[in-house]
């Protein structure tokens, strides 16, 4: 058989896309749902980039973080929630071979980015808590526009090379995806190539942009939490500790939701327990962190 003749045998044009063709019809609530999410989510999160931009009083490296964390999270919800819309309303679940790629490419570049604007946010409590005389001079401009630029470009790096790999393989049929969206774990599935070297490679590189990221979130953590144990006073705890409270509370849920879903083997009866865990965690997520953060936060209040 020709080279061309089996690469059209084994690769689908397009995928279908299975993670809520059972949900029973009509759809109509269910599209009416994840659009006013949608919604909320891109007005919260743009109004508090808007309100980063425009407010020189948030013109400082605890918000500026905030501010970029936020372009992720609209970002990241507009690579799953438009397909999902559609999806609702047409009841075609059909995507792309193309298209598949893409959305796993940009789901990976700013799940990869938020890991490391997460790390950064929490180094940047860190000394603002445990190392207060030095933080102006720690924590300078040069360092905060660094920081910012080398999360984006850890998760755009990392993404780029797992995608790459991914698009070498050839797929079997079937072609139906068990999930709402092109992830890793359901795409390699349906994989009938050599996955070994992708394998080895996606490990080293969730190492890097998942496990570190959490590592050095976790020691700066620690720090703080010791260092707040410390102060004498309650009211002097409770001020320390309102600082970082509400990242505190983003990064529990988002590393908690993330390390079950990817931890929970994918068999038959634990796959609609991880396709309702990553909806919360890539839809329902994004629209309650800007909540935290304006609820929670005395200056952007």
């Amino acid at each position: 058989m020709e080279k061309e003749e089996w690469d059209n045998r084994t690769s689908p044009v397009e995928f279908l896309l299975l993670g809520l063709s059972n949900v029973p019809k009509p759809q109509v609530p269910l599209f009416l749902l994840s659009l006013m999410i949608y919604m909320v989510t891109m007005f919260s999160n743009m109004f508090i980039v808007v309100l980063v931009v425009v407010d020189w009083h948030l013109h400082t490296p605890m918000y500026v973080f905030l501010g970029n964390f936020s372009i992720v999270e609209i970002c990241y919800t507009s690579t799953i929630l438009p397909r999902l819309l559609v999806s609702f309303l047409t009841e075609d679940i059909t995507i792309s071979a193309q298209g598949c790629m893409t959305q796993f490419f940009f789901f990976g570049c700013f799940a990869g980015t938020e890991c490391y604007l997460l790390a950064t946010m929490s180094y940047d409590r860190y000394l603002a808590i445990c190392q207060p005389l030095l933080y102006a001079s720690l924590m300078n401009w040069t360092l905060c526009l660094q920081l910012v630029a080398g999360s984006w470009l850890a998760g755009l790096l990392m993404s780029t090379i797992v995608t790459g790999l991914f698009s070498k393989l050839q797929f079997c049929g079937p072609n139906a995806i068990d999930h709402f969206f092109c992830d890793f774990a359901p795409l390699l599935e349906l994989a009938c190539s050599d996955t070994t070297v992708l394998s080895l490679v996606t490990f080293i590189i969730c190492f890097l942009d998942v496990v570190f990221p959490f590592i050095l979130t976790l020691v700066f953590y620690i720090c703080i939490i010791v260092v707040i144990l410390r102060i004498p006073t309650s009211m002097g705890r409770q001020k320390a500790f309102s600082t970082c409270s509400s990242h505190l509370i983003v990064v529990t849920v988002f590393y908690g939701t993330l390390i079950v879903v990817y931890m929970i083997p994918r068999t038959a009866s634990l796959r609609q327990l991880n396709k309702v865990l990553s909806f919360f965690y890539t839809i329902l997520t994004p629209i309650v962190n800007p909540l935290l953060y304006s609820l929670r936060n005395r200056e952007v209040k």
